[in-house]
């Protein structure tokens, strides 16, 4: 089934958190020590079965596209497979993908000679992990046009969530804003499934209805669906609610799903990860998180060169390439080939590839893009006053050093 089936990645946003999408996509922000945001959906896709991927690109798409040559092109083109980015191609006019729809509006030539007959449209910017064959095996038990994949949200992620209502058949009869009593409730999740004809009868009606929420930031699912509810446009039956996180599927049930809509958001997703039980597994062994990976050595601690003191990291990750020497770090991430020198000290902080740590310097609860050099002696988040005048500091205190920021 999943061989009938093309998928939409959907990646063409700047996205958040802002700081860190100056340089890329939110597709191609780098997440967990390793990563990239898209990975996750990537992985999602190749553990499904799902082998016919197209990626719509866009916004500063150098970085995403170079990602997806180097850390994605394993499928094989004689087969049939492929990975493929599509920036806009202008068939139509000479716009830009103005949203979801229209990026499908102006793509129907690649929908229409496709033997797929539905269509897998997902949200390359989040993090989670999920069976989409089962979501397939649900939308064709259930003889629907469309499938939305809906989680259980709960009211510390109400800002900017969508909340669906679902009658008793599983039918989704509405979509809008979170109700604001601490509850729980069923919200989008940027995965929907829609039959083939239905979408190319209906997708000129779509794109057209969608020209207020036209570069609005409005979720996958809210584009697709209301037009549906609020009878604009018709199907043949109403659209169905498919369960995230129940027992059906081969992936672990974490039931982990995050936006990363800000940079407090980020950094909690990024510490989530060192707790003793990480609510993302990361480690089923038939579910791993491709991604491309530089062949650099092994990282290691090393003596100090003046203090002699030994470099020692407590309850981080530590990707390779990475050196401490004789600095200290803890409840931190590192990327690839980061440098902590003799005596500095590392806290609570995302460490992206490249980033050099200078001599007896003190980073904590901080964010640092590639390649930021922080100079012997320097001290970031301890004086929030102090950072704020230098650089960006979240409402958690979070400080964002930029790549390429002076000091």
């Amino acid at each position: 089934m999943p061989s009938k089936t093309l998928t939409f990645v959907f990646a063409a946003e700047r996205g958040t958190p802002i700081p860190l999408t100056e340089h890329r996509c939110k597709a191609a922000v780098p997440v967990a020590g390793k990563y990239r945001v898209i990975d996750f959906t990537l992985a999602n896709c190749l553990h499904s079965g799902l082998r016919q991927v197209l990626v719509l690109s866009q916004y500063k798409s150098h970085s995403l596209h170079k990602h997806l040559r180097d850390g994605w092109s394993l499928f094989n083109a004689e087969l049939g497979e492929f990975i493929t980015a599509v920036p806009p191609q202008m068939r139509y006019d000479s716009g830009w993908y103005r949203n979801a729809m229209d990026a499908l509006r102006q793509n129907r030539y690649l929908i229409e000679r496709s033997s797929a007959d539905t269509l897998l449209l997902l949200d390359g910017g989040l993090v989670y992990r999920m069976d989409y064959a089962e979501l397939i095996e649900f939308h064709r038990q259930q003889g629907a046009g469309i499938s939305c994949a809906l989680r259980q949200a709960g009211p510390g992620s109400a800002a900017g969530g969508v909340s669906v209502e679902v009658d008793a058949s599983d039918r989704i009869t509405a979509i809008g804003a979170p109700a604001e009593e601490a509850a729980p409730y069923a919200s989008t999740m940027g995965v929907v499934l829609i039959d083939k004809g239905l979408l190319l009868e209906q997708v000129e009606a779509l794109a057209a209805g969608t020209e207020a929420d036209m570069d609005s930031g409005v979720d996958l699912a809210t584009q697709l669906l209301s037009p549906f509810l609020e009878g604009r446009v018709l199907a043949s039956s109403a659209p169905m609610a498919y369960r995230f996180g129940g027992e059906r599927g081969r992936v672990s049930q974490d039931r982990y799903w995050s936006d990363l809509g800000s940079t407090d958001a980020y950094f909690r997703a990024n510490m989530d990860l060192l707790k003793a039980e990480s609510p993302l597994d990361l480690y089923q062994a038939d579910w791993n998180i491709l991604t491309y990976q530089g062949q650099y050595p092994p990282a290691r601690t090393v003596p100090g060169p003046t203090s002699g003191n030994e470099g020692i990291f407590v309850n981080s990750m530590l990707a390779a390439g990475s050196v401490i020497r004789g600095g200290g770090v803890s409840h931190s991430v590192l990327y690839p080939r980061v440098q902590v020198e003799d005596g500095a000290i590392v806290d609570e902080a995302i460490l992206f590839e490249g980033v050099q740590v200078g001599a007896n310097a003190r980073v904590r609860r901080c964010i640092c893009d590639k390649d930021v050099v922080i100079p012997a002696g320097a001290c970031i988040g301890e004086d929030r006053r102090a950072d704020a005048e230098r650089f960006e500091v979240s409402a958690e205190g979070i400080v964002v050093i930029r790549k390429g920021q002076p000091f």
